[in-house]
């Protein structure tokens, strides 16, 4: 899993962000913006894909980071849109790495997050965001499916 984000090429042709709390709502607003961003920029094929994949980086990180930062702790979504790709980033307060662990029992009810992005992305990793945190990031593939 690599520790750095993938730079865009400089022909960038899209970017979105967005500050969610972290509850029901925020998560919900999670999905409804990610939906409407990838419908915004045409990219409906993607959109169950990629919302899976945010909901999913979001969850943990309001499981593993947020739930022992003190105060009302925000988390940071990102989308940057090039012509073949689209990088999906999760911004959190915690320093540490996320933790894969590929699937043990199906019958897991938690630990299963990681192994659905990298099952639906194309690759994913993290990197530090200083002065504090990391960011989670996926790319996932925009080109139509055949």
């Amino acid at each position: 899993m690599p520790e750095t984000v993938p730079q865009p090429p400089a022909a960038l042709s899209a970017s979105a962000a967005l500050r969610v709390e972290c509850s029901r709502e925020g998560f919900a607003r999670v999905r409804s913006f990610t939906r409407d961003t990838l419908h915004v920029w045409s990219l409906d094929h993607c959109c169950d894909d990629a919302t899976l994949v945010i909901t999913e980086l979001t969850a943990n990180a309001a499981t593993h980071a947020v739930a022992g930062t003190p105060g009302a702790p925000e988390i940071r979504l990102g989308f940057l849109l090039d012509p073949t790709h689209l990088l999906v980033t999760v911004s959190d307060p915690d320093d540490h790495p996320p933790v894969y662990a590929p699937a043990g029992s199906s019958l897991e009810e938690n630990g299963r997050g990681l192994c659905i992005v990298d099952a639906l992305s194309e690759e994913w990793g993290w990197t530090p965001s200083p002065p504090a945190g990391k960011t989670v990031w996926a790319r996932l593939s925009t080109c139509p499916p055949l």
